[in-house]
């Protein structure tokens, strides 16, 4: 028989089953600043190859289908002073927890810098998330969105062993005034990670004469054909 493919999964309350918005792969929450990108500009670039877009950057795109987004859960609203710290929430009456929450100042040094007006909040996840034995789980703010107006602190979690929700705290980065966040907004994005196969040694050195000519033809390789990268060098996801 065959190895069962590992797999990651997100449990709710089963009264919440169906009424909010689930983790999704992480490509389907690719920002509409990236969607509305032509590939090409239209003129050549200073190779005289023609001039890309960040649309045609495959690491990019590799970085934004990497593992899930958890989303928000309910619309939430929020009223954000110009001191940046008494900060007001607010959320449908009928919503059945409070998704959002404050954190002490202190708790992260405010307002020692850089945290001289901020208020630490949390999201609060309604997901608990399982992976087989052996996986870590990091939770970021969503790879290259600086159009989001909050960020998120980065955490790994040994959710192979931890068996409840993994809440996220996050500051508020965006304007001041009333703001509206609406449900399924993208918190986090969430990449399962294999803890054997985590690399624990490094080593920092000169380059070798052979590594060296082999940088170097890579190099002309990548100014110099189109679309090298795609064709020889990126493993499909």
């Amino acid at each position: 028989m065959a190895d069962t493919e590992p797999l990651i999964e997100f449990l709710c309350d089963p009264a919440l089953e169906g009424s909010i918005p689930p983790p999704e792969r992480a490509v389907r929450f690719a920002p509409e600043w990236f969607k509305r990108l032509d590939r090409e500009l239209g003129v050549p670039d200073a190779h005289g190859l023609p001039g890309l877009t960040v649309k045609a950057c495959l690491p990019v795109t590799d970085a934004f289908s990497l593992g899930y987004v958890i989303p928000l859960p309910f619309d939430v609203m929020l009223r954000v002073p110009e001191d940046r710290v008494a900060i007001q929430l607010g959320w449908g009456p009928d919503v059945p927890f409070q998704p959002v929450e404050q954190h002490l100042p202190e708790q992260i040094g405010a307002p020692e810098h850089p945290f001289e007006s901020a208020m630490p909040l949390k999201f609060i996840n309604p997901w608990r998330i399982k992976v087989p034995e052996g996986y870590s789980v990091l939770f970021a703010p969503p790879f290259s969105r600086p159009d989001l107006p909050f960020t998120c602190f980065s955490g790994l979690v040994d959710c192979d062993r931890f068996a409840t929700t993994i809440n996220f705290p996050f500051l508020w980065t965006g304007e001041t005034g009333d703001h509206y966040l609406p449900a399924g907004t993208p918190l986090v994005q969430a990449v399962p990670i294999r803890r054997d196969a985590l690399l624990k040694q490094a080593q920092a050195r000169a380059a070798t004469e052979e590594e060296l000519a082999e940088q170097d033809a890579a190099r002309a390789r990548k100014y110099g054909e189109e679309s090298v990268y795609s064709r020889e060098w990126r493993e499909k996801k």
